[in-house]
């Protein structure tokens, strides 16, 4: 079924996930009635969403089009990319994968862990593949990220190149195979409809590191400590682990490896050859107090402070293997994700009352560097690039917003830049491009084995109950002989201590006892509006003599004689 919105010789545009925040990517082009889905990721939450794991987005436009999807595209592996695939296969019928190198090997152990999951092939692509589909042409360009194997794709449709940058910064001194500047190059020469690209770092205009640099500068580090290192690294960075372990065997240290994710990522990494060592580098977790302090690295999850990584257990001295020792030095080889400051705090807190030494990425030492191009590398990529239009994705809006000025800056057409939300639809044709309305897109919570049973009303009640708490109210009455059994019963939860409020509580019960009466003397009574004047009469009462709002629950305990 054709796409209402777009009008004959358009393609369309839009993302299910991405836009107006850092996370969950997905974006769909919709090209000669065919969907080709690009990434699947997953959003993980701010301090707002209580209890939630992650966020992904609303598939309901893809199940209700399934039949026009192509295939899903897979720029790189990060878990913003990769993370939504095993709830997107629950629910959509993708024909095919398309992913390479390290993304496979993610991809297949992300949808081993979900046995329900009925997989479709996955197929391997390199930078020289190209697929058609119709009048569609797919092919790569290899670009650098903080995780090997990212590539931009290249869409060659009748109206004209559509270019998705996917993650990317500038790295002329790479550690991994270099990008492939002479493809941006030429596809620029032969002439860019629209280009889509990462906004992340669209505000910021210094320069970032390369991650040699950091290599160097994490290779220096470990020469000056003298006793055991525990360093937190993001696992999906096989980049940064590579060059950990190359300063380890450089300064005769072993490596030890704790957290899950990390060790999967090792395992993935070895399997693909971007990990390589000795095979006496690598000891398990009950070797490690066999080796004297300065032979140890100490590899570890938990550089963005979560509660249940492998760090933060050591620093709460609840780890089952690792008790810190006074000497110790804990190095951050990361930086911290937006909302994560709190968390980082709390475990470096810990580590310094344990007398632990640890080192931040900062102006004293290059620990780490950001995957995402600054504001030089963005205009490089627009400048070889060379499009008639553009879409700035990847970011929240004041990024997109950037973006956009930068592209202005090197050329493009203002009114040729459409800065968009999710669920917001492109219309590309030739010469134009329009916004064309809107498709359904929205957020699906994920908590526990729950997916999308959360939704903002039951978020709403737990934000309140951590700010205001609960108070409960049970009445005892008997509906036929239209009477209160007894008094009210009151119970206070996280909203005030009851021994020391008698006050309060009394005339909070007091006033549920007059509406309750007042309702059972009602010609015609109802126990549902009851409960509905109950909880009115106390918010307002409560707020009138506390100046909060607790989730008040009525409850109603009719207990008439049942007829014989």
């Amino acid at each position: 079924m054709k796409n209402p919105l777009l009008k004959t010789g358009e393609l369309g545009v839009f993302a299910l996930g991405g836009l107006g925040e850092v996370g969950k990517n997905m974006y769909v082009y919709d090209i000669e009635d065919k969907l080709f889905i690009v990434d699947a990721g997953i959003l993980f939450p701010d301090e707002h969403l209580l209890g939630i794991d992650y966020v992904i987005p609303d598939y309901q436009y893809l199940l209700e089009n399934q039949s026009r999807i192509a295939g899903l595209f897979i720029t790189h592996g990060h878990e913003d990319h990769i993370g939504g695939i095993p709830y997107l296969l629950k629910k959509v019928e993708i024909p095919k994968i398309y992913a390479s190198g390290i993304a496979i090997d993610l991809i297949e152990y992300k949808l081993i862990e979900h046995t329900d999951v009925k997989a479709p092939p996955i197929e391997a692509y390199k930078s020289y593949y190209t697929y058609t589909f119709g009048q569609v042409e797919i092919s790569f360009i290899r670009m650098n990220h903080s995780i090997p194997d990212m590539f931009g794709i290249v869409f060659r449709t009748p109206q004209g190149i559509l270019f998705h940058t996917g993650d990317f910064k500038i790295d002329f001194t790479p550690v991994g195979p270099p990008a492939e500047y002479d493809k941006l190059a030429a596809i620029g020469s032969e002439g860019v409809l629209c280009l889509l690209s990462d906004s992340t770092n669209a505000e910021r205009d210094e320069l970032i590191p390369s991650e040699s640099k950091i290599g160097k500068s994490i290779n220096e580090l470990f020469s000056r400590i003298p006793g055991r290192i525990l360093i937190a690294t993001f696992a999906s960075n096989l980049y940064r682990i590579q060059q950990i372990i190359e300063a380890a065997i450089l300064n005769d240290r072993k490596v030890a490896v704790f957290g899950r994710s990390m060790e999967k990522a090792i395992e993935a990494g070895m399997q693909t050859g971007y990990i390589k060592m000795p095979k006496d580098t690598l000891i398990s977790g009950d070797e490690v107090n066999r080796h004297k302090p300065h032979e140890l690295t100490i590899l570890v999850t938990g550089s963005q402070g979560e509660p249940f990584a492998a760090l933060s257990r050591i620093a709460n001295g609840s780890h089952r293997q690792i008790k810190v020792l006074p000497d110790d030095t804990v190095i951050f080889s990361s930086s911290p994700i937006p909302g994560n400051q709190e968390g980082i705090n709390r475990t470096i807190n810990k580590l310094a009352r344990l007398n632990v030494n640890v080192i931040t990425h900062g102006p004293l030492a290059d620990t780490h560097t950001s995957g995402h191009g600054t504001q030089n590398d963005l205009k490089l990529v627009l400048s070889l690039t060379r499009p008639k239009m553009f879409i700035p994705i990847h970011g929240e809006h004041r990024m997109l917003k950037h973006h956009r000025e930068l592209a202005i800056d090197v050329g493009v057409d203002p009114d040729n830049i459409l800065v968009m939300d999710n669920g917001d639809v492109a219309a590309i044709s030739k010469d134009n491009i329009r916004a064309a309305g809107k498709v359904h897109s929205g957020e699906i919570y994920i908590d526990g084995t729950g997916i999308g049973d959360i939704g903002s009303i039951v978020l709403r009640e737990r934000k309140t109950l951590s700010e205001e708490g609960l108070f409960t109210v049970i009445l005892s009455i008997n509906s036929e002989e239209r009477r209160l059994i007894n008094d009210p019963t009151v119970i206070s939860r996280g909203f005030i201590y009851m021994k020391g409020n008698e006050e309060i509580t009394s005339t909070l019960s007091n006033l549920v006892k007059t509406i309750a009466k007042q309702e059972l003397d009602m010609k015609l009574f109802n126990e549902l509006n009851m409960k509905k004047n109950v909880t009115e009469h106390l918010s307002q009462k409560i707020y009138e003599m506390t100046m909060r709002r607790p989730l008040i629950i009525v409850m109603v305990a009719d207990l008439k004689k049942k007829k014989s």
